[in-house]
């Protein structure tokens, strides 16, 4: 009796292994957002005031 090496995958295993790769690409990007999210950025302070010249304003109809 000869033993024999079944090397083709079924389509059950490809598919399977696919949406094992998107649901980890999935996981990796939704837990990154949130990691990000939780960071406290600075904000400035102080007001920033520009003063600008009424010459340069045009009235538009």
């Amino acid at each position: 009796m000869q033993f024999t090496k079944k090397t083709s995958s079924g389509k059950f295993t490809t598919i399977g292994k696919f949406l094992i790769k998107v649901f980890l690409a999935v996981f990796v990007l939704f837990l990154g957002v949130i990691l990000i999210s939780k960071i406290d950025f600075p904000a400035p302070n102080k007001k920033i005031e520009k003063i600008i010249k009424n010459e340069n304003f045009k009235t538009i109809k």
